[in-house]
């Protein structure tokens, strides 16, 4: 019986994107938030797509990006926590509000991290994780975030890239950022069980993918 439960324990800490023990429109002020450096920096995009613990690693491994901050993005609630955006109760999705010098990289190739670091065909669920803090989503600042956003769903679905896209594009309304132990989270917990069993994986398999983008 020990044996079982141990095991299931197991299974759960692999299975979802959790951790032992808040836009331009709205960011919270959080004093252990991980700040932009404004040398580095210039503007802002926001995405989701799955765990903020592996969507932050994989574009901070990208040239011209600066900081990329793990929060909270989405959701009709006028705050954002981890335990209640977890557990569905808020409808904001896991989100990444990436940081970057438009002088080294531009928005089209940020869209190109984006849909070539996850799956954008599964609905409300990335890998191992389920449910709609989960799902893929495009937060444009602008009209011309928005029209590049849907031109290159459309290319990718054009040129039979993917048969179907399930990526919502949405206007951003707000950003919450994320507690403070979610920031680097890849980097400083390498040893977790779920990040050397998915998040360390898509990092590398997006690595493998497109060299001439990384740092």
């Amino acid at each position: 019986m020990k044996t079982t439960i141990l095991f299931l324990s197991f299974i759960f800490a692999l299975s979802s994107c959790s951790a032992t023990p808040n836009s331009e429109t709205v960011l919270k002020d959080n004093k252990n938030e991980k700040r932009p450096s404004e040398v580095e920096v210039n503007t802002v995009a926001y995405f989701a797509s799955g765990c903020f613990w592996c969507v932050e690693a994989v574009f901070e491994s990208v040239i011209g990006v600066g900081d990329v901050v793990s929060g909270y993005s989405g959701g009709k609630a006028s705050d954002a926590k981890y335990e209640l955006v977890s557990a569905g109760r808020t409808n904001h999705a896991e989100a990444v509000a990436v940081y970057y010098d438009s002088t080294k990289i531009d928005y089209p190739t940020l869209l190109k991290v984006f849909f070539g670091s996850h799956d954008p065909t599964t609905l409300n669920q990335q890998g191992p994780d389920r449910g709609k803090q989960y799902r893929s989503s495009i937060f444009y600042r602008n009209p011309k975030e928005k029209s590049l956003a849907e031109k290159y769903i459309q290319e990718l679905l054009k040129n039979g890239v993917f048969s179907k896209i399930t990526t919502e594009i949405v206007p951003l309304t707000s950003f919450y950022p994320a507690e403070d132990y979610h920031q680097n989270y890849e980097r400083n917990n390498p040893n977790n069980s779920y990040v050397k069993a998915v998040s360390i994986p898509r990092l590398n398999s997006f690595k493998k993918k497109y060299p001439e983008l990384l740092k």
